[in-house]
């Protein structure tokens, strides 16, 4: 395996191991999400000059005014979202540096991610090559609108933080399927977790976030 994708230095594979031993004092249990963040390389998903930082549980700027979230919330929320058991498939609303899809796809057959801004698709598209992911279909689109052509989907996870759950989303979430979602205004969000049931949404409220607010439209750049 590349020298590059195992890391060395404050990106080694002990920088990891300590990274998952917070992520376990800090509740996260499940073996399999566990496993998946010791196995992204996530100083691949951060500019070359944050690398340094990829493993402490902070989020960084990934530009366009996008962040990638702390290890703690993409474990969190990918924990959140499969306590109810498996996934086969999964809509991921806003890309962004392409590493919550990428713990996504090591955990489900398909992940299917859509990205307002462009140039962060693109990005996130040449990261998935660069290391071998083939199970993750993009899309350049509006985030509230999901995916309707491949839903309904038995999970969804959104990224950003509308005011108001998107009901598109709702209708794309499968009899049974979860939807995990930042809720709220940018001084007071809450990580929300939605199960469908026939046309009930069974909403229960899981702890207070802080994330880039989900905007409507499209940016090439």
């Amino acid at each position: 395996m590349s020298k590059r994708f195992v890391g060395s230095g404050m990106t080694s594979p002990r920088t990891r191991d300590r990274m998952l031993r917070r992520l376990q004092q800090d509740g996260v249990k499940s073996p399999a999400v566990l496993e998946a963040m010791r196995a992204v390389p996530r100083h691949l998903f951060v500019d070359e000059a944050l690398s340094s930082r990829a493993y402490d549980d902070t989020a960084l700027p990934i530009g366009h005014g996008q962040t990638i979230s702390q290890p703690y919330i993409v474990a969190r929320m990918t924990e959140a979202l499969f306590e109810g058991g498996p996934l086969r498939r999964v809509l991921e609303v806003g890309t962004g540096s392409g590493y919550q899809t990428a713990i996504l796809a090591s955990l489900v057959e398909q992940v299917y991610s859509v990205e307002r801004v462009e140039a962060l698709m693109r990005l996130a598209r040449s990261r998935f090559m660069l290391i071998g992911i083939r199970n993750i279909r993009l899309k350049h689109t509006d985030g509230h609108w999901g995916w309707p052509d491949y839903a309904p989907f038995e999970g969804i996870m959104v990224t950003a933080a509308p005011r108001e759950i998107p009901k598109e989303l709702l209708q794309q979430l499968a009899d049974g399927g979860r939807l995990v979602i930042p809720v709220g205004g940018f001084h007071a969000q809450r990580l929300q977790r939605v199960t469908r049931r026939g046309n009930q949404f069974d909403v229960e409220d899981l702890e207070a976030v802080k994330f880039v607010p989900l905007r409507i439209g499209n940016a090439s750049a």
